[in-house]
């Protein structure tokens, strides 16, 4: 299986914050965009992967900051790291002024896929290079938060993070 390069799986959405989609604030409600990046999560991994794709957990969600209504909001999913079946794509999403067309960082999410064949049994994906510093550094850590989950989760014995281990030591 050929290695691909984070780029490759580059997923861009814009929208409009509509009023229906806000909460008594006039904000984005919370759920509304969890449901976008998860759409460009997803869309993202099918990239990385060209599988059937399904959403295996949510890892992080900051909302760092409101989107009002009547806002542009552009949702980036790119995969960070690719392990056997699974792949974390680290989410950033953007709110543009709408006056100077500035884009701000407003949010960001780190979602693990797991790409199955027909049967939802899982397969097998390419493994990741990363270009760029940031590509590096995400991917890097990739691993230390995979780590993380698998011992909280009791799947991992705390012994064996060695990733982790590593910050400590």
């Amino acid at each position: 299986m050929t290695p691909k390069h984070p780029s490759e799986s580059l997923t861009i959405l814009t929208d409009l914050v509509l009023p229906s989609e806000t909460n008594p604030l006039n904000n984005l409600f919370g759920g509304e965009l969890l449901a976008r990046m998860d759409r460009a999560a997803s869309i993202s991994a099918r990239r990385h992967s060209r599988r059937i794709v399904v959403t295996a957990s949510v890892n992080h969600v900051a909302f760092n900051r409101a989107i009002p209504l009547g806002s542009v909001v552009t949702v980036e999913a790119k995969v960070s790291r690719a392990f056997k079946s699974s792949m974390e794509i680290f989410i950033d999403i953007w709110v543009e002024d709408r006056e100077s067309g500035n884009k701000t960082k407003a949010n960001e999410a780190i979602y693990t896929f797991v790409a199955v064949d027909d049967t939802g049994r899982p397969v097998e994906v390419p493994q990741l290079i990363p270009e760029t510093e940031l590509e590096k550094q995400r991917y890097e850590a990739a691993l230390r938060r995979k780590q993380l989950s698998l011992v909280i989760a009791g799947k991992m014995n705390p012994h064996d993070a060695t990733e982790l281990k590593a910050l400590f030591i």
